[in-house]
């Protein structure tokens, strides 16, 4: 799926997507920036590495808002921690050009979303609908170039 807010086909999918669906949208959108912040960091494109690092810190900042405690308070807390850990790195490995940090960052949200594509995969199971969500090789983050305004 390419992340540009200006195609119509983008828009009818976010605007139709259940909420599950939504969220793994934003696991997708915030590990392409990431990658794409990364590969600026490699090429010394610091403009990209700023403006990637910021949109999925944007994300970031997004999946922790949507958290609700009210449903299942440990397990909110616990990735709430996960989402802090992998901002501050994202922040201090930009800002320290250590793509250890950035790496470290980049396998957590992929592995937030290895498991919440699990979880998608188990509900559904469960309720008697063999449709599974896209897998992984399936909805990798889109190609460099593409944009996702996470602003509005």
């Amino acid at each position: 799926m390419a992340f540009d807010i200006n195609n119509p086909y983008f828009r009818t999918k976010v605007l139709t997507a259940s909420p599950e669906q939504l969220r793994l949208y934003l696991l997708d959108g915030a590990i392409h920036f990431m990658r794409d912040g990364r590969d600026g960091m490699v090429e010394r494109d610091f403009e990209s590495v700023f403006e990637n690092f910021r949109q999925a810190k944007a994300i970031i900042l997004e999946l922790m808002n949507s958290l609700r405690p009210e449903i299942d308070p440990e397990l909110c807390q616990r990735l709430s921690s996960i989402y802090t850990f992998v901002y501050t790195e994202l922040t201090q490995g930009s800002f320290e050009k250590d793509l250890e940090r950035i790496d470290n960052a980049i396998e957590l949200m992929e592995y937030d979303r290895e498991t919440w594509v699990l979880l998608l995969e188990q509900v559904k199971e469960e309720n008697g609908d063999r449709q599974a969500p896209p897998s992984a090789a399936q909805n990798q983050a889109p190609a460099a170039g593409s944009r996702l305004s996470v602003e509005g």
